[in-house]
């Protein structure tokens, strides 16, 4: 069986990359892997952290035994610019007139500066009274330059760069879901995403993930950096013992993000009055598996929330249990393998 398609994300603390094929009845795991990051990580321009950096994703996409050399990857929603912008129905051709004014107007950076992409996300019929929603992404070419030259150091070509939410939403709308939130928890920032009818309507990165909520642990308990990513992990915020104790430590933090989401939700049910609200909310990324952190939002936000498994995708096929358990620390690096396929 040919290896078809393989995701690589560059996460700031995990290094994970996927390996997947297209089946009648879904999509075929070949392979995951994950390692840590080397430390520093894609947050230094040294060269020897970069060429570190390469020998790890080097390493990584070794392991997953693959006869292709071509990634997909994905860059941080913090160090690029998103906007879903409406406008009139236009053509292609209209469009790529059009676009540089509207990215003007809402990219606060020299456009000269930066790579910008679009793509149309939903185009209705021209005599109808909607607006197409167009995606517009300026990602700095200083930035993509860097993803350009490790990658290249690990002995791979590039096959594509998008943004982390978007291959976030290709992985977890592979099958129909209703009016859903995304929020993809990282380690320096969480995107939120909204879905409607499997279309992205609405992105935002807010500037808070997982090491704020180490930092508060740390602080709160005396312990190294090392030791509260553990405590996080073995006692999240649960409503018992120590986890009750570190929900406390982490509360303005997270309350932070349930702010930022209930103005999502707001904006959301400003827009479409007529439509159906929010039923649901996904969480993704490695701060996603705390335990007891689907039921903060739930209770704080009042809208059922769990974890998201990319490997719905999947047609019948036994998945090891330990990646199974990493489910939601893969879904960029599926939401990136399945984007050639």
């Amino acid at each position: 069986m040919a290896d078809k398609s393989i995701g690589l994300d560059i996460g700031l603390t995990n290094i994970k990359a996927v390996s997947l094929t297209r089946q009648k009845e879904g999509f075929f795991l070949n392979s995951a892997f994950s390692m840590p990051t080397p430390p520093r990580g894609m947050l230094s321009e040294s060269s020897l952290d970069q060429e570190n950096v390469a020998q790890a994703i080097k390493k990584v996409v070794a392991n997953l035994k693959s006869n292709n050399r071509s990634v997909n990857i994905a860059l941080n929603d913090n160090e690029i610019y998103t906007k879903i912008i409406d406008m009139p129905v236009l053509s292609d051709k209209e469009l790529s007139l059009a676009i540089h004014w509207e990215a003007e107007q809402n990219i606060p950076v020299p456009l000269s500066d930066i790579t910008l992409v679009w793509s149309v996300l939903k185009r209705p019929p021209k005599d109808s009274n909607e607006k197409m929603l167009v995606l517009l992404v300026g990602a700095p070419t200083a930035i993509i330059n860097k993803y350009q030259k490790i990658i290249s150091y690990a002995g791979l070509n590039l096959s594509s760069v998008e943004t982390e939410i978007l291959a976030v939403v290709r992985a977890l709308t592979y099958s129909p879901l209703p009016p859903t939130i995304i929020l993809s928890i990282r380690a320096i920032s969480t995107s939120l995403a909204i879905v409607k009818d499997n279309i992205l309507v609405f992105t935002y990165s807010i500037q808070t993930g997982g090491n704020a909520i180490s930092r508060a642990i740390a602080s709160d308990f005396g312990l190294t950096k090392a030791e509260s990513d553990e405590y996080k992990k073995a006692y999240g915020i649960s409503r018992e013992g120590v986890g009750k104790t570190i929900g406390k430590s982490t509360e303005l933090i997270l309350n932070s993000i349930a702010v930022e989401v209930k103005k999502a939700i707001a904006f959301y049910a400003q827009k479409y009055k007529d439509d159906s609200l929010i039923q649901q909310i996904l969480l993704s990324g490695g701060t996603a598996r705390l335990p007891g952190i689907d039921l903060f939002f739930a209770e704080n936000l009042g809208i059922e929330t769990a974890l998201a498994n990319p490997w719905k995708i999947l047609a019948n096929q036994v998945v090891p249990q330990e990646i199974i358990y990493s489910s939601s620390d893969f879904t960029i690096a599926v939401g990136l393998a399945m984007r050639d396929i």
